[in-house]
């Protein structure tokens, strides 16, 4: 088998505490369940610009990693944001809003319209948002706060590139730059917010903070439902990978997955970079445990050092497996999309964007790991693309060229996949 990445020496645990067997009940559907997401289907559906993004079938890489079917779900063209995000920061906040304005103004039904066009703009512009980011999250909720007419502060780590802060800027946001790191950024967000009188909309939730989290979730659960019905009618995955962060999107991809197939559901492997792995350090202890060092990683979407309570209290047996990836891993995939091959047209895709399918690639190429997941000829791999070239700066100096520098894929809707 030719090499599909440089040697990345994967980090693997098989989480000794999932539990195939157990029912998706109460406990569970009180942090993401399908009533709640049929909700948030119907209002980010009916929003301008929405339409599912596409499924790719990789199969010149699925070749090369010797499995039957590996399949990309490319999010760099979710609305106007470039990344999956789009689907639950903004969604947060019309969620937000529309319950501030309910209760301000009780018995007023309140639909997305009417704060677009801003009916209810005296209640809504004396309203402000804020949160923390390494980029994407806080460009939707920035997005989401321009849109639906509110103020917004959106809090960045002090490694935080200046295109992605740019980026946020362009919607209208203020930014402040934190000395320190993602967590200390959230921290930071959520005492301004007290003091201030301000709402944070963040995808991490701690103790006294779990509601709008769940709704975070929720709309990152249209991506999944979406990648379900783009699947070929007789056909379903064995494997996700899906990178970890705080573990909002792990989190959403497992409930969805869930309560959807039951016993039937896949193989569920959550992955980090080396340098940030709290879920992995998590699953190892048994509990929430805190990533150490600076979280230093390319994966800047995924330098994240705290779990998500939420989160955590569906992975610990939803989820199969925990694994981490070196930054190499990261970069050797971004350029493998970008070169393309005989059967895959070349793609633009982030550093964050890639680790599910890097990690694919990375254990693929180690014989333990592969034995240990069981990647076999017969797997069939679903992976989460969730970001294109967010900062195009930071792309051009990984990739060594320029994201417009690649000829465009083709973006349209699409039902199935072979």
């Amino acid at each position: 088998m030719p090499d599909l990445l440089p040697p990345c020496a994967p980090r693997l645990f098989q989480n000794p505490r999932a539990d195939l067997d157990r029912a998706y009940g109460p406990s569970e559907r009180a942090i993401v369940s399908r009533a709640a997401f049929e909700e948030a289907r119907a209002e980010i559906t009916a929003w301008p610009g929405y339409a599912p993004t596409p499924l790719r079938s990789l199969k010149g890489l699925a070749k090369a990693a010797g499995i039957d079917r590996l399949w990309y779900k490319d999010e760099s063209h979710r609305f106007e944001l470039g990344s999956f995000k789009a689907l639950g920061g903004a969604y947060a906040v019309l969620r937000l809003l529309a319950r501030e304005v309910s209760a301000r103004a009780p018995g007023v039904p309140v639909a997305a319209l009417d704060l677009v066009v801003g009916r209810y703009g005296t209640i809504t512009r004396g309203i402000t948002v804020t949160t923390a980011t390494d980029g994407n999250h806080g460009r939707s909720v920035a997005w989401g706060a321009q849109v639906f007419g509110c103020s917004c502060v959106i809090y960045v780590p002090a490694k935080c590139s200046e295109g992605r802060q740019k980026a946020i800027e362009g919607y209208g946001a203020r930014v402040v730059r934190v000395d320190g790191t993602y967590d200390d950024a959230v921290r930071r967000a959520a005492a301004d917010a007290e003091a201030n009188g301000w709402h944070v909309v963040s995808d991490t939730s701690y103790t006294g903070y779990m509601d709008i989290p769940r709704d975070v979730m929720q709309g990152y659960a249209l991506m999944v439902e979406e990648a379900i019905s783009q699947l070929p009618a007789s056909e379903r995955p064995t494997h996700v990978f899906v990178q970890g962060g705080v573990g909002a999107l792990p989190a959403a991809v497992c409930g969805h997955l869930w309560e959807t197939w039951g016993r039937q559901r896949p193989r569920l492997v959550v992955v980090e970079p080396h340098s940030a792995d709290c879920l992995y350090r998590s699953a190892v202890n048994g509990r929430p445990t805190p990533a150490e060092g600076d979280l230093d990683t390319v994966m800047a979407g995924l330098a994240c050092g705290e779990v998500s309570l939420l989160a955590w209290a569906l992975l610990e047996r939803g989820a199969d497996d925990f694994m981490t990836i070196p930054d190499e891993a990261a970069v050797a995939a971004m350029r493998r999309l970008a070169e393309g091959n005989e059967l895959d047209r070349p793609m633009v895709a982030g550093e964050s964007g890639v680790a599910g399918l890097a990690a694919v690639l990375c254990a693929a190429g180690d014989e333990e790991a592969r034995a240990a997941l069981g990647l076999w000829p017969d797997a069939r791999v679903l992976v989460f693309g969730t970001e294109g070239a967010t900062d195009p700066a930071v792309y051009a100096r990984i990739v060594g060229r320029p994201p417009e520098s690649i000829p465009p894929h083709p973006c349209g809707p699409a039902p199935r996949v072979g």
